[in-house]
C-alpha cells in the first residue's frame, strides 16, 4: 500500500512539473525501466534514487516519501489566519507565519509550500507598503509642495494596499479549506 501511494505521489509531481517519463529518466540520470517501475509501484527509490528524484522534480524528498508528514487543515488554515497580524503592524504580518512555518514545515502537509507562499507575499507586500509610501511622499513634497496631500496620499495608498492584503488573505483561506491552493499573487520569490 505505502508503495502505491508514493508512486502516485511521485506520478503526480511528475505531471505537475510537466515531465514525461523519458524527461525524468534523464532529468535524473536514472534508467527509464526504473522510473516505470518506481511509478507502478514496482520498487520504492531509496537513498541515491530518492535524492535523484528529488533534485530532478525540485521537491524535497519528504515530499516523495511523505513518511512523517501528517495532514492538517486546521494548522494551514491557522497559518493563512496568522498573517492578520499585518493589521496591528505591518511586520506581523510576517513574523507570526514565519514562526508557524518554521515549527510545522516539516510535520505538516503542504505547509512548506504554502508558508513559503505566504511568506513571499507578505514580505512583497511589507516592501510595496514602504516603498511607495515612501515614493508618494517624497513625489508629492517634491511637487506639489503641499503637506496635506501628501498625507492624504499616503493615507489612501495605505488603505488600498491594506485592503489588498486582507482581502488575499481572506481569498486564500477560503479556497484552502475548500481544497483547493492558496495563490498569492503578485510576489517576489525570496523564498524557493
Amino acid at each position: 500500500m505505502k508503495n502505491n501511494e508514493q508512486a502516485r505521489r511521485i506520478k503526480e509531481i511528475r505531471n505537475r512539473k510537466g515531465f514525461s517519463q523519458e524527461e525524468l529518466s534523464e532529468e535524473s540520470g536514472l534508467s527509464l525501466r526504473t522510473i516505470q517501475r518506481i511509478e507502478n509501484g514496482e520498487t520504492t527509490p531509496h537513498g541515491d534514487s530518492l535524492k535523484k528524484l528529488a533534485i530532478a522534480l525540485q521537491v524535497s524528498p519528504d515530499d516523495i516519501i511523505d513518511w512523517q508528514i501528517r495532514e492538517d487543515n486546521s494548522l494551514i488554515a491557522m497559518l493563512n489566519l496568522s498573517q492578520l497580524g499585518f493589521l496591528a503592524f505591518p511586520l506581523l504580518g510576517i513574523l507570526i507565519p514565519l514562526v508557524i512555518w518554521i515549527l510545522n514545515k516539516d510535520k505538516i502537509k503542504n505547509m512548506n509550500s504554502v508558508g513559503k507562499s505566504i511568506l513571499n507575499f507578505q514580505i512583497s507586500w511589507t516592501l510595496s507598503l514602504f516603498i511607495f509610501n515612501i515614493l508618494i511622499a517624497v513625489g508629492a513634497l517634491l511637487v506639489m509642495g503641499n503637506l496635506r496631500e501628501t498625507i492624504l496620499s499616503v493615507i489612501i495608498v495605505t488603505v488600498v494596499l491594506y485592503i489588498f492584503n486582507l482581502f488575499m488573505i481572506i481569498k486564500n483561506t477560503i479556497f484552502y479549506n475548500k481544497k483547493d491552493m492558496v495563490n498569492y499573487k503578485p510576489t517576489l520569490n525570496f523564498l524557493n
